[in-house]
C-alpha cells in the first residue's frame, strides 16, 4: 500500500447567532416592521467574539485578514480583502491575493507593519490566532473581530471551526456557503471517528531534519477520534512547533505506535536558517530505528497537506479528516 498523503473562541448555538442578528442586523422598515437580517437597509450586525459581542458592518467592502484559520473560507465566501499578512498565505491557492498589489501586505505577527494595514483603510479588521496579542493596536485602526478557533472553546477547537464558518457567514450574508462548509467538516470527522478502532498513534511533527511530539499542535485532530495517542501534550507549555523536546527516535520506536499523523512544518514555511528543507517522508523512511515498527513496516504514516502549518482552518481539518477514513479504511 502506498503511503497515504495529504495536509478563546466561542461557542455559540443557532439561536444565539439568531438573537444577536435580531437585536442588530434588523432595521425598521418604511411600514415600522423589522426587515430581517440581510435585508437592504440593515447595515450592521452583532456578533459574538472572543472579546465580547461586537457591532459591525453587514457585508463588508473593505476587509483586512489577518487570521489564517479564515483565509480559505472569506475565498470561498468570493471576499478580496484589502489587506493580509502575505507570508502566512498558504503556498498554494492564494497565488491571486499574494500577487496583488492593490492587496496591502501588513507583515506577519512577529513583525506587524501597521502602517500598511492603516493605508488599506480596512472596515473590519477578522484578527486573532496569531495576531490576538496585537488586539488593542489593530481596534485602533477599525473595527477588530477575534472569531478565530481556539482550544479553550467549550467544545473543542474543531466545534470551534464551525462557529467561526457560521459567523463569518452572518458577516458576509454567506449562511448558505458556511452551511456547506460545515456540513463537509461535520461529514468528514463522522467519517475518520468510524474509520478508526481505537489504535495507537503518534501524532508527530517535522522541522529542521527531526521528528517531535505534535500532540500540543495536532491533537486537535485526534480529539473527535477513536484513537490512542502514544505520547500526550503533558509537559508541553504551548501549541507551538518550534520546541525540541530531545525525543529520541528509539523513544518513538518502543511506544511502537501503529499509526503516524505527520505536520510537516518545513513544508509550509521553509527552514529557519535558510538551508533545503527535508520533507517529512524521507526523514520517515531515513530513521534506521523505526525499522521494525508497525507503522513503517505497514507504511501506516498520513502526512498532513503541505500547507496545513499555514492554514489550519475548517478546509484543512476537512482535507485532514478524509485522508485519515481514506487511510484507516483503506488499511482494513
Amino acid at each position: 500500500m502506498r503511503a497515504h498523503r495529504f495536509r478563546k473562541s466561542l461557542l455559540v448555538t443557532s439561536s444565539a447567532l439568531c438573537a444577536g442578528l435580531v437585536l442588530s442586523a434588523c432595521g425598521s422598515g418604511s411600514d415600522g416592521k423589522a426587515e430581517p437580517a440581510g435585508a437592504e437597509g440593515a447595515k450592521t450586525v452583532t456578533i459574538p467574539t472572543a472579546k465580547g459581542e461586537v457591532e459591525v458592518p453587514l457585508k463588508p467592502a473593505r476587509v483586512a485578514a489577518l487570521d489564517n484559520t479564515s483565509f480559505a473560507t472569506l475565498k470561498a465566501f468570493g471576499v478580496k480583502p484589502v489587506a493580509v499578512p502575505k507570508a502566512l498565505l498558504p503556498n498554494e491557492g492564494f497565488e491571486d491575493w499574494k500577487n496583488d498589489s492593490s492587496i496591502q501586505d501588513v507583515g506577519t505577527h512577529r513583525e506587524p507593519r501597521f502602517e500598511a494595514l492603516n493605508a488599506a483603510e480596512p472596515d473590519l479588521i477578522i484578527g486573532g490566532y496569531r495576531f490576538t496579542d496585537h488586539h488593542d493596536k489593530l481596534s485602533k485602526i477599525a473595527t477588530t473581530v477575534d472569531v478565530a478557533p481556539s482550544d479553550e472553546a467549550k467544545d473543542g477547537y474543531v466545534n470551534a471551526l464551525l462557529t467561526q464558518t457560521e459567523t463569518l457567514g452572518t458577516v458576509f450574508g454567506k449562511e448558505a456557503e458556511a452551511k456547506e462548509i460545515t456540513g463537509a467538516l461535520d461529514k468528514a470527522r463522522t467519517d475518520a471517528a468510524a474509520a478508526t478502532q481505537g489504535e495507537s498513534v503518534f501524532l508527530a511533527v517535522a522541522s529542521a531534519g527531526k521528528v517531535d511530539n505534535g500532540a500540543s499542535r495536532i491533537g486537535r485532530l485526534a480529539e473527535p477520534l477513536n484513537l490512542k495517542n502514544v505520547l500526550s501534550a503533558e509537559g508541553e507549555d504551548s501549541t507551538s512547533v518550534h520546541n525540541d523536546s530531545g525525543l529520541a527516535p528509539e523513544t518513538v520506536a518502543k511506544l511502537n505506535p501503529d499509526w503516524v499523523i505527520m505536520l510537516d512544518r518545513d513544508a509550509a514555511v521553509g527552514t529557519e536558517d535558510g538551508s533545503e528543507a527535508v520533507a517529512a517522508q524521507k526523514i520517515v523512511d531515513g530513521m534506521e530505528a523505526w525499522d521494525k515498527t508497525t507503522f513503517r513496516t505497514k507504511d501506516q504514516v498520513i502526512y498532513l497537506d503541505d500547507d496545513f502549518y499555514l492554514s489550519e482552518g475548517i478546509q484543512a481539518y476537512t482535507t485532514a479528516f478524509t485522508q485519515v477514513s481514506t487511510a484507516f479504511g483503506a488499511a482494513g
